[in-house]
């Protein structure tokens, strides 16, 4: 996982907070508030530092203002920053015209009236698959449409898998999965290596675990939460999981896997370079649910979002720019440079057929789900604190899973 990425995972339950402490109520006309609408200078604002005038991102950005008829002044911040300055821009009534987000950071703008609706703008949001515009969703109000997605798999090292006599075909769920360890680790090998770390990265990654139980995010103690935890807490008893899990990023997960000593890895699409480079064949194949299908990964990605303007003749213009940024064409190049698979059936099938890889991840993705889905909103950042603490206390040996979760839903309940 690439610096970036890593850093749009740890936001964490802060968001809450500064939604909690912002009281905002956006009522600007954003830096380019002195063109009249449809003219003059509109303001974007990305989470892509990294990209700069010379990029291939940049350039789209300023062909899609030449396309509407306008200048598109355009800056990038790293994501907390730009949680922050958007909070802050809002307030002071100077909001940027397009605003490109973090999915997970969507629900806590739009509580806080940062934020306008698709039907707001009237962007077309039919083409765009349900469950990955559910992450800009909030009490039936769309917030948004998704620039592109990441999700997680499961890369497994061919060569481990032969000498341990494991069929990759054969792991299809849990049982299937744990059989498949223990015959790795009968060959003398190392099993599994994933991300458990005590921050929003270690929930992300457990949550394909606790919703491929059945489980849900406002019941953390129910037995089927009980036996993900579980399921992690037995790896490591087992040894088919290190225990540098607990401390592990996905980019230290991912090194762990590069070795060439494990057989899966719990990882993202964003690894799909350094696994060309590995050194070994690979495969992948979707995570799987306690009986089989593939669980549901949490949705990455940014959202496009048009914050609120005071001046509202100027929504029109910030359409085209989206609709710009969204079509066919440029999404397919866009999402190609970011590593993520297009939140379209047109897209991703223009994907998969230049990189027939990335058909493992279009399915995957279709399976996701946002973690701010379901109308918990605002509540996810509290709920996921509580998640990760409750893993870590568990993997740890410092607490059963049960009463780890018992703890956690209680907290978590007492904090919303």
């Amino acid at each position: 996982m690439n610096t970036r990425i890593a850093r749009r995972r740890t936001l964490g339950a802060g968001l809450a907070a500064l939604v909690l402490t912002g009281g905002l109520v956006a009522c600007g006309g954003g830096e380019g508030g002195s063109g009249g609408a449809g003219s003059g200078t509109y303001t974007m604002w990305d989470p892509y530092p990294q990209f700069d005038d010379t990029s291939a991102w940049v350039k789209l950005l300023k062909d899609c203002g030449t396309k509407a008829g306008v200048t598109v002044k355009r800056t990038g911040y790293d994501t907390s920053d730009l949680t922050n300055k958007a909070m802050l821009a809002a307030q002071q009534g100077n909001a940027p015209d397009v605003l490109i987000i973090d999915n997970p950071v969507v629900s806590s703008l739009a509580e806080a009236g940062v934020l306008t609706t698709t039907e707001d703008v009237k962007i077309d949001t039919s083409a765009i698959d349900t469950n990955l515009l559910g992450a800009g969703q909030m009490d039936g109000k769309t917030y948004g449409v998704p620039i592109g997605a990441n999700t997680l798999a499961l890369y497994y090292n061919k060569d481990v898998l032969k000498k341990a006599g494991v069929d990759i075909a054969s792991v299809k769920d849990w049982p299937s999965l744990n059989a498949a360890l223990a015959k790795v680790k009968g060959a003398g090998k190392k099993g599994i290596t994933f991300s458990a770390v005590g921050t929003e990265e270690g929930s992300f990654q457990f949550l394909p675990w606790f919703w491929g139980s059945g489980a849900a995010l406002t019941k953390m103690d129910s037995p089927q939460a009980v036996a993900a935890v579980s399921l992690w807490t037995d790896w490591l008893k087992k040894g088919y999981a290190p225990n540098s899990v607990i401390n592990n990023t996905q980019t230290t997960s991912w090194q762990e896997f590069a070795t060439g000593d494990y057989a899966f890895a719990e990882n993202g699409t964003w690894q799909l370079a350094n696994a060309k480079k590995a050194g070994f064949d690979y495969g992948i194949i979707p995570i799987p649910g306690v009986n089989g299908g593939t669980a549901p990964a949490p949705t990455g990605g940014e959202f496009v979002t048009v914050p609120v303007q005071k001046q509202t003749g100027r929504y029109a213009t910030s359409l085209k720019l989206m609709e710009c940024l969204t079509s066919t064409d440029n999404l397919f190049a866009t999402d190609n440079t970011l590593s993520y698979v297009a939140p379209t059936a047109a897209v991703q099938a223009k994907q998969v057929a230049a990189n027939p890889d990335l058909k493992v991840w279009v399915d995957a993705v279709k399976a996701a789900k946002g973690r701010t889905g379901d109308n918990l909103g605002t509540k996810y950042p509290k709920i996921s604190e509580q998640m990760w603490t409750a893993v870590q206390a568990a993997l740890s040996g410092k607490a059963s899973p049960q009463d780890a979760l018992t703890k956690a839903q209680t907290a978590a309940a007492n904090a919303q």
